[in-house]
């Protein structure tokens, strides 16, 4: 097999500036809106310039079941000139991905009768054409790259003839995968009774959505609340044409109908590099071109007019509660958008988050996200995830609020399992306030990043201090003592008693 190589080049653009920036004002506060993010940050955290929105005011709402049935037989949508004395449904959602189906369970659980609208399939985005069937694919690449490694597996004891893979066995692998959480996902929405409505959803007005498919006649249903989850596409930069040949974006190259000999990669983030990972460990060189530039948001057909709201460079303007804004700076009554299509975070995990947020205020409790508290993770191998703040970007912001900013970092060569597995290149590095020792950032490289990050980021979510999770007591001999070691080594002043209260960070 030849070597392979993999060229990978990053794409970049500069945010357009909003005619009304002037009206609102660039964001002052200390959030993620204010911060240069750099690398993968980057590309997840949307636009980079967010503006900020006037936070929305919950109006008072009764709580519990019956509650809430008793309220929402009664509210109006009088804002178009109709009056609406009951509603066809609790809540509608717009898009059944992964943010849409975590809002439909948890709306179901608060009680509210609730529907999606789909227009294409169950799943959206990250089941489909992202996240799952990605996935199934480094799975592939990565036991390749372990046959392939013959030092690394004679260093083992383990001796194996050439390695080689069957192209459409390993596709059929990522879409079987792909079609089996499809399917659960739309049993799970079925067997709670949650109506699934087919069509392409269209918002009338306040409160009313309709939906249908070419060819037939569009049906109008009515709900107290919606929620815009209409997820994103691929972003296929101008003058670039793309055929699905020669020229692709990663919705073709997940099908895996062929690996090219040659292949260059336009994009550096995670799609790029998962990318990268795959057709390198499958034996591609440099010569078709996959454009892996980001992910654009898919807002288009909306109705977003009918509610007075325009969206900045494709993405729905919402505040820290994901109302949505219209075009004086005014919150929507009743609308709400969540994931990629409001540009905040573009994860999957983060519109599900942002849906079940949204859930908690419509039935009367309100919430608030932060999402410095949600990772991120490259499956490479090995893998990259991180949470929270980089260290320049810590450091910017303990200059502007005057504290110090300490790091500490551990080794995987320092750690029994991975020294087992073979795999001690790695490292952890731990971004921190010595003052009060308050988590500001976790970066990790190495095996099983992916995994370990999560004691990191339920910390920052919750507020734990170093000096308290350091006490925590991790299985020997685990993975999970990279993260132990790390917060042993953090040096925090021994004068701190106070327990830190976790605040929400509005994107």
């Amino acid at each position: 097999m030849q070597a392979a190589q993999c060229a990978v080049t990053s794409y970049s653009f500069a945010p357009s500036k909003s005619p009304r920036a002037g009206n609102r004002g660039i964001c002052n506060g200390g959030g993620p809106s204010r911060l240069s993010f750099c690398g993968l940050r980057k590309e997840i955290f949307g636009v980079p310039a967010e503006r900020c929105f006037r936070r929305a005011a919950l109006a008072a709402r009764p709580t519990g079941r019956a509650g809430l049935q008793g309220y929402r037989v009664m509210a109006s949508a009088s804002d178009n000139g109709s009056h609406v004395t009951a509603f066809d449904y609790d809540l509608i959602i717009i898009g059944a991905g992964v943010g849409g189906h975590g809002a439909a369970l948890h709306a179901v659980e608060k009680g509210l009768k609730t529907a999606v609208i789909e227009g294409d399939v169950i799943g959206g985005t990250c089941v489909n054409r992202g996240c799952v069937p990605s996935k199934a694919l480094l799975a592939v690449s990565g036991r390749m790259r372990e046959l392939q490694s013959e030092h690394h597996l004679k260093a083992m004891g383990i001796q194996v003839a050439a390695a080689e893979y069957d192209r459409k066995s390993v596709s059929d692998h990522a879409n079987n995968l792909a079609s089996r959480i499809r399917g659960n996902l739309t049993n799970s929405l079925k067997s709670l009774g949650v109506d699934i409505l087919t069509g392409v959803g269209t918002i009338l007005g306040p409160q009313q959505v309709k939906y249908g498919k070419i060819g037939f006649p569009d049906k109008i249903v009515t709900a107290k609340d919606i929620i815009i989850a209409t997820g994103s596409v691929p972003f296929v930069p101008p003058g670039i044409e793309i055929d699905g040949k020669t020229v692709f974006t990663s919705d073709h190259a997940l099908k895996l109908e062929w690996v090219p000999d040659w292949i260059a990669i336009i994009g550096s983030g995670y799609i790029g590099l998962e990318f990268s990972d795959v057709y390198t460990a499958l034996g591609s060189e440099v010569d078709a071109a996959l454009i892996a530039t980001g992910r654009a948001p898919f807002t288009k057909g909306l109705g977003l007019e009918n509610i007075n709201v325009v969206t900045q460079r494709g993405y729905v303007p919402a505040d820290e509660r994901m109302q949505v804004i219209d075009a004086d700076g005014s919150t929507v009554p009743h609308v709400y958008c969540i994931g990629d299509a409001n540009g905040k975070l573009m994860l999957a995990h983060t519109a599900s988050a942002q849906g079940i947020s949204v859930i908690e205020q419509i039935s009367g409790r309100d919430n608030v996200l932060n999402h410095l508290s949600i990772p991120a993770a490259c499956f490479t191998h090995p893998e990259i995830s991180m949470v929270g703040l980089t260290e320049p970007q810590a450091r910017k912001k303990g200059e502007e609020e005057g504290f110090e900013v300490s790091v500490a970092k551990t080794s995987f060569k320092a750690n029994t399992k991975a020294l087992a597995e073979n795999e001690g290149e790695g490292i952890a590095k731990l971004i921190y306030r010595p003052d009060t020792g308050e988590i500001l950032g976790v970066h990790i490289l190495g095996l099983h990043a992916a995994d370990l990050i999560h004691e990191a980021s339920n910390a920052i979510a919750m507020g734990t201090r170093i000096q308290d999770i350091k006490f925590a007591v991790h299985a020997h001999p685990t993975l999970s003592e990279v993260l132990d070691e790390l917060f042993k080594h953090a040096k925090v002043a021994e004068h701190v008693h106070q327990p830190l209260q976790a605040q929400p960070i509005a994107v």
